[in-house]
């Protein structure tokens, strides 16, 4: 039904005899010349009916926007003046000879070319909201990322191999979809948050590299770049340590935006440490394109008499960070309250601040509220440490570390973006030396900061018992502007070593059986050493595409509430698909009257 696609046709095929097929896109009528802009998957060329033909000029008359079309005609160079030098298929237009309207469109829920489209009604309608070109291009540019990683993975000899969809619940962080199951009354399958345990059985099978571009599934709520059906790029390799990996992989995403979008990226990555992110960034994905960091303060504020400061510079679990932001002295008061609303959404209890008018004048040239509870050698301290100068604001979080780090980190992003601060396009990095655990104050118990297979490193095994809050994991992500793309570890391949992690995270030998029993058994049969990373396949997109959100690059999301506005998923299933499954449902409780 066509020669040619429409968006490839230029000035090479001047005088060819063309059939296209595609979707009107605008019709125009110019004084007894119509003009159609015919859309494909390629782009669209201008094609035009003349009255000379007098049956297809009728045709073209009829049609409407999103009719789609078959037209036969011949290309030819547009008129003097008429060039579209923005346009791929700029120079040439198409004399239509024939037209045959493939299918009528009724007029579409809203207009290809509208800007502000609000997403619910994008979704209803995502068969529309597809065809517009800026969906087209980032659906195209995730097929171009999946085709280059498989091309780049083939050639270091990964294999492509499926895991299973329907498997075991495991405790993996987050919630699990469950599926019940006909054949086995009241059991359950968990459909898989990742294929973790059995991609590291595949080690243990000897396939020595596996890849796979994988649905995981997560059941928990939801965010700009969280959905709850989503892509990974999941490998994992055998004989390697945690630096062969992660050279391998950096090589992989240099190549990958290389190839994609023409676009160098350093080599080698820079590395740092956790500790070290979270000292100057306040996070472990830090956006390394904007230059704010935090500066501790705390042992300046130990003996002040402003208990704001003072509280948590003596707690052991708090934080007193400054932040120098340059130039910031000309933020009016209306902008530093709304920056202190930002960072009471992430507990902050208030944004202090001092103002740099003049230091050279002392106290004087300074300009905050809290001044008055501050003896000279504190502030002394604290300009001498932020390099504070005049015409910069400087300003401080104190609360547990925990709120400090989240709420400053969050604002120094904030700041970078609000104030034009961001500097450079890509700014990739390692972040290693994780803790292996942390505490859940909570529940009174350690908890894997990863997930439960990933290995202590070598210096912190005997510690695993005795003080385990200071072991360090051989784990590692890749950060790129303040976006975790990637995470992974070297794994347990000693069956004793997982065991000792299991008790420590309060999982008994009975409850461990139970749940990775195959697991177990399988490191007793010669386990090598592996380790592995999955990449957010999304999340990578969406960066590469320019996109907010995750949704603007999946070809058919979900909402925030984890809903499918297209079909209406999730729906009501009758009584005898639940009989089948052995489910009864809940009875509602009757309204109150």
């Amino acid at each position: 039904m066509r020669s040619h696609y429409c968006g490839v046709l230029n000035a090479s095929h001047l005088d060819e005899e063309v059939e296209l097929s595609g979707w009107v896109h605008r019709r125009r009528d110019h004084g007894g010349v119509i003009f159609i802009d015919l859309r494909d998957r390629e782009g669209l060329v201008q094609v035009v009916f003349d009255p000379d033909e007098p049956e297809s000029f009728a045709t073209a008359d009829q049609v409407r926007n999103e009719y789609v079309l078959r037209v036969r005609g011949r290309v030819r160079r547009r008129p003097e003046g008429t060039v579209n030098p923005d346009l791929p298929t700029g120079e040439i237009e198409v004399l239509g000879a024939e037209l045959e309207v493939l299918n009528r469109a009724e007029t579409p829920p809203f207009q290809l070319d509208e800007e502000e489209i609000g997403e619910e009604h994008r979704l209803r309608f995502r068969y529309i909201d597809l065809r517009r070109p800026v969906m087209q291009q980032r659906i195209r540019l995730r097929a171009e990322v999946v085709r280059t990683l498989r091309r780049y993975l083939d050639s270091q000899g990964f294999l492509d191999i499926e895991t299973p969809m329907l498997t075991k619940a495991t405790p993996e962080g987050a919630r699990d979809y469950l599926v019940p199951s006909r054949t086995h009354e009241g059991k359950f399958f968990a459909l898989p948050q990742s294929p973790q345990l059995f991609k590291q059985l595949l080690m243990m099978s000897g396939m020595d590299r596996y890849y796979q571009i994988v649905r995981c599934f997560r059941d928990e709520d939801l965010r700009a770049d969280r959905q709850p059906e989503f892509t990974q790029l999941d490998l994992e390799m055998s004989f390697m340590d945690e630096l062969g990996i992660t050279s391998l992989m950096e090589a992989m995403i240099r190549d990958l935006f290389q190839s994609v979008l023409r676009v160098e990226l350093p080599d080698p990555f820079p590395r740092m440490s956790y500790a070290e992110a979270m000292s100057r960034f306040g996070t472990d994905r830090p956006d390394l394109r904007c230059p704010l960091e935090l500066v501790d303060v705390g042992d300046l504020m130990q003996d002040v008499e402003f208990k704001v400061f003072s509280t948590p510079a003596n707690d052991p679990h708090g934080r007193v960070a400054a932040m120098r932001l340059p130039g910031g002295g000309q933020l009016s008061r209306k902008e530093i309250d709304d920056y202190t609303k930002f960072v009471g959404i992430y507990g902050a209890r208030g944004l202090a601040y001092i103002k740099v008018n003049e230091w050279g004048r002392g106290r004087e040239g300074l300009q905050s509220p809290i001044l008055k509870f501050l003896p000279d050698d504190a502030v002394q301290g604290i300009m001498e440490r932020t390099e504070a100068r005049d015409g910069d604001l400087v300003l401080f979080g104190a609360d547990k570390a925990s709120v400090v780090n989240e709420s400053l980190g969050a604002l120094r992003e904030r700041l970078g973006h609000d104030l034009g601060l961001m500097d450079g396009d890509w700014k990739p990095l390692w972040i290693v030396d994780f803790p292996m655990f942390e505490w859940n104050e909570d529940e009174g118990r350690w908890e894997a900061l990863h997930h439960p297979f990933t290995a202590p490193g070598a210096a912190d095994i005997d510690k695993l018992e005795s003080d385990p809050g200071v072991c360090v994991s051989r784990a590692y992500d890749m950060v790129l502007n303040g976006s975790e793309i990637g995470g992974g570890s070297v794994r347990i391949h000693d069956p004793e070593i997982q065991k000792r992690v299991f008790r420590l995270l309060g999982i008994g030998e009975e409850e461990a059986e139970a749940k990775f029993g195959f697991l177990l058994t399988a490191l007793k049969f010669g386990c090598p050493p592996h380790g592995g990373i999955a990449f957010g396949l999304d999340r990578m997109v969406m960066l590469m595409a320019g996109a907010q959100s995750i949704r603007d690059v999946m070809a058919f999301p979900k909402t925030q509430t984890a809903s499918c506005l297209l079909t209406g998923a999730p729906a009501e299933v009758s009584s005898a698909q639940l009989r089948e499954l052995n489910i009864r449902l809940r009875p509602k409780p009757a309204a109150e009257g």
